[in-house]
């Protein structure tokens, strides 16, 4: 297969362009900055672009198997002190998206060979902060900046549909992976002896470990019966105290001093939903198409991460 991947530098394209290169595939990532990446296997071809258009890049769109669109600031930021979402940053993660998906849709258009499919990133975030009733890919969205931003990611490539070319929409949860995403800073209270839930331990705790993430990618490009929304969580649905607790026992760690929700809405405001609210998420669609998990249950996916 010939693989475009946008967003191909972070921690998830990474992983997605590693497996893929491991079994020959081709594959190209776009890149804003081609000379400065790093962690890419030497195979893999990385490509400049701007970010918001199909410039300098829409050629290897001709006739590729599939563009898998990832591109978009990261929601929780670089660092700690960088998590607030000022008006200026949430404009910039929003935007990024947009313009990522605007920049796809356009090369689609302009190949006279479409793309056999384009996968589309989005978040759990779609559904808002919930409850402890279960949510499927039927659910409605939310209302908060978070879900705001997915409708939109998610109907930035709307526009590839109507060159006939499929169209997969993968709306992921927190993925586990021990050195990159959210696993290594959740995990540090806990080298500390400090572990615990945040605040009442209650709210949906939507997780997928990293190879079931990628496993699940390449399901969805490979079935061309696949398309419209998918759920990328694990069938295990835990909340944020059975995560911990999971995490705690993972690490040979104490899990028993929760931090109160107000210290994370001082600290960070309106961003501090990342942490402190969750959702219910079910895949029910990814294992109706015959999906199967490596890592289905939360204790031996992270028993797997850190030993």
């Amino acid at each position: 297969m010939k693989v475009i991947i946008t967003g191909g530098t972070g921690f998830l394209g990474k992983a997605l362009a590693a497996n893929l290169s491991a079994d020959q595939h081709e594959v190209i990532v776009l890149s804003r900055n081609p000379g400065e990446n790093k962690g890419l296997p030497a195979g893999v071809k990385v490509i400049a672009w701007d970010g918001k258009s199909a410039k300098g890049w829409h050629q290897y769109a001709e006739g590729a198997d599939a563009i898998v669109n990832l591109a978009g600031e990261s929601i929780a930021g670089e660092s700690l002190l960088k998590i607030r979402w000022t008006a200026a940053r949430k404009e910039r993660i929003l935007q990024s998206r947009v313009n990522a998906g605007k920049a796809v849709t356009e090369a689609v258009q302009l190949a006279q060979r479409k793309p056999s499919v384009v996968v589309q990133a989005s978040a759990v975030g779609f559904y808002g902060p919930r409850d402890a009733r279960p949510v499927d890919e039927t659910a409605a969205s939310g209302n908060d900046f978070l879900s705001k931003v997915c409708q939109d990611w998610e109907a930035a490539t709307a526009g590839v549909e109507a060159f006939g070319v499929r169209r997969v929409i993968i709306r992921t949860g927190v993925v586990l992976s021990k050195n990159e995403g959210a696993l290594p800073m959740q995990s540090l209270p806990f080298k500390l002896f400090a572990g615990g839930p945040i605040g009442t331990g209650k709210q949906g705790y939507p997780w997928i470990h990293i190879r079931d993430e990628v496993k699940a990618i390449r399901f969805l490009i490979e079935n061309p019966f696949a398309e419209g929304a998918f759920n990328l969580t694990a069938p295990q649905i835990v909340n944020n105290l059975q995560f911990s607790q999971a995490l705690g026992r993972a690490m040979h760690r104490p899990s028993l001093l929760p931090t109160p929700t107000f210290v994370f809405k001082i600290l960070f405001g309106e961003a501090s939903t990342v942490l402190v609210d969750g959702q219910v998420v079910e895949p029910k669609r990814l294992i109706q198409a015959g999906f199967h998990f490596e890592f289905p249950e939360v204790g031996p996916a992270l028993e797997d991460i850190f030993h």
